[in-house]
């Protein structure tokens, strides 16, 4: 929940879902929206799909996605389950045994569609190797794979059929009185998936897994995936989410973040606010940011800088954010702490002093809030 009594129109009432667990991380209920990712290695390479799991998570992601597309893929789950330091989901499409060889590899969650998966007997099969493992399933419904008698039923990919596919797939779950699953409507249409996931949000208490899917590469992609699911979560929908992009996963999880931190739902690292700069500017914006940006990555901490290149907006930006610095004259500007004007500092040493800045301020919070949390 995202309330603000001061600004109450800065308030996001999240619809109210059941909470399953995926291994330890709760998703639904009134659990932190958790970001994924998924793998692009190939399973198989080991040591590559580690190295690249490891990287996302210490990027921010809560859980992770690998493929396991045939036997092989499922015996190498095994060893990349263990040394995973975040729940593993195990990406199965038709083949029923590499859902059951996947959940017994360790997996915590499957990633099926029920229907796809062969006959009721198959299902059972593989629902019960879950329940044997304490793993989760997630329904992936998706507009490029829908049934053959709902695309003759509807005449194309549309959020009725989407709906109607991911509702049927929940009625084989229930009736095996199975109900750790959480579920996802994708299209690469932002309006289709925007109308099937507001559609299912009413037919349904399930945790939502909310993702443009396709959405593009990095830079179209980010854009897409920020209306499409800025908009539903702004609404209260999404319980967990997942940015599809042609790109490294780390950058899947850093656009992940930004999405949830400019509407107030998850806090994480240093949240820069600058300007675009222009013929005022003091310094270097530009340069400046992109260099605080890739300094400051190693920042947990949620706190917010502000790097303003004049003093129109600048002072007052400065009094929201935790550090500041905002452009003058004579090859200087002014450094703010907590809001207030605190010190000059010289443009050339600007970047170096913010860094350390941040670093204590980060500290700060870090202390002050091991202290609240032992009151």
């Amino acid at each position: 929940m995202s309330l603000n009594h001061i600004r109450p129109w800065r308030n996001i009432y999240r619809r109210t879902s059941r909470q399953i667990m995926v291994g330890n991380v709760p998703v639904g209920g009134d659990a932190p929206i958790s970001v994924q990712t998924m793998t692009n290695t190939v399973t198989t390479d080991i040591a590559g799909t580690i190295s690249q799991i490891q990287a996302a998570a210490e990027a921010g992601a809560d859980i992770v996605r690998v493929s396991v597309p045939d036997e092989d893929s499922a015996r190498a789950l095994k060893e990349i389950v263990r040394e995973s330091p975040v729940p593993i989901v195990a990406d199965i499409h038709f083949h029923y045994r590499r859902g059951i060889e996947a959940a017994e590899a360790g997996a915590a969650c499957l990633r099926i569609n029920p229907g796809n998966i062969g006959s009721a007997t198959r299902v059972k099969e593989v629902i019960q190797a879950a329940r044997d493992h304490n793993c989760s399933i997630r329904i992936g419904v998706n507009a490029g794979s829908l049934e053959k008698h709902l695309l003759e039923k509807y005449g194309e990919p549309c959020p009725d059929a989407m709906v109607e596919s991911g509702m049927d797939h929940i009625k084989i779950l229930q009736d095996h009185d199975f109900h750790e699953f959480k579920i996802s409507v994708k299209a690469s249409d932002v309006f289709m998936a925007a109308a099937a996931y507001q559609q299912l949000a009413e037919q349904t208490d399930a945790p939502i897994h909310l993702g443009i899917t396709e959405a593009g590469g990095l830079t179209s992609g980010t854009i897409k995936s920020a209306i499409g699911m800025g908009n539903l979560l702004w609404m209260g929908i999404g319980d967990t989410i997942r940015v599809s992009l042609s790109a490294d996963p780390v950058e899947e999880v850093k656009v992940g973040y930004e999405i949830l931190k400019s509407l107030g739902l998850r806090h994480r690292g240093v949240n820069i606010i600058s300007c675009p700069s222009c013929a005022r500017q003091g310094f270097d914006v530009i340069k400046t940011v992109e260099t605080l940006e890739k300094r400051l990555e190693h920042i947990k901490t949620p706190m917010s800088l502000s790097i303003i290149g004049c003093v129109v907006n600048g002072p007052g930006e400065a009094l929201m954010t935790d550090v500041g610095f905002t452009g003058g004259g004579a090859g200087s500007g002014m450094v703010y702490l907590a809001g207030k004007a605190s010190h000059k500092m010289s443009n050339d040493q600007m970047v170096e002093h913010i860094i350390e800045e941040v670093e204590k301020r980060a500290a700060d919070l870090d202390a002050q809030a091991a202290q609240d949390a032992a009151e």
